[in-house]
């Protein structure tokens, strides 16, 4: 076989791998994109903060994990940069709905930001249940950028062990 040759059967090959490994992160990611709505201040002059996050990313990924347990479902969100009362959380027809903000925050205002990759400004991830939950009973903690909602399975959903009587 010629170089050439050579050199096309291993570009077919990366292409293909290529292609292979995009089509799985879109059918395993295309639930956490999400969008990012940068807030629009009222009025005033923008600050420097504003402007910048006007020109961020407006997609950015909110990647999540559901487990399912006996009496449980376990939902796990990877959002990083916010803080626990960023969050407002609720269950609606079965889907868990995370709405957040989150702020751009610049350390030092000297320098030029040359790359920006991070989304800024308020989102909401729609997270499907697989049972029907008790949202009364929910818990939420919120650390090191990992959200993790705790909430119980209905009782109306639980499986239930019948006793055959003799």
């Amino acid at each position: 076989m010629s170089t050439l040759a050579d050199i096309g059967a291993g570009l077919e090959r990366a292409w293909g791998s290529l292609a292979e490994g995009w089509q799985q992160l879109r059918q395993r990611a295309s639930q956490a994109i999400t969008r990012f709505n940068p807030l629009q201040r009222c009025g005033g002059v923008e600050s420097v903060e504003d402007q910048l996050m006007q020109r961020a990313v407006r997609w950015g990924l909110v990647p999540a994990e559901v487990e399912e347990r006996d009496d449980e479902v376990v939902v796990r969100l990877e959002v990083p940069g916010l803080e626990p009362d960023d969050f407002d959380i609720g269950v609606v027809d079965g889907i868990l709905v995370v709405r957040g903000e989150k702020q751009m925050q610049r350390e030092q205002e000297r320098g030029r930001l040359r790359v920006m990759e991070c989304a800024y400004g308020s989102f909401e991830r729609a997270v499907p249940l697989p049972r029907p939950v008790d949202e009364t009973g929910a818990k939420a903690k919120y650390r090191r950028g990992v959200l993790t909602v705790r909430l119980p399975i209905a009782e109306s959903a639980r499986a239930r062990r019948i006793e055959v009587q003799v």
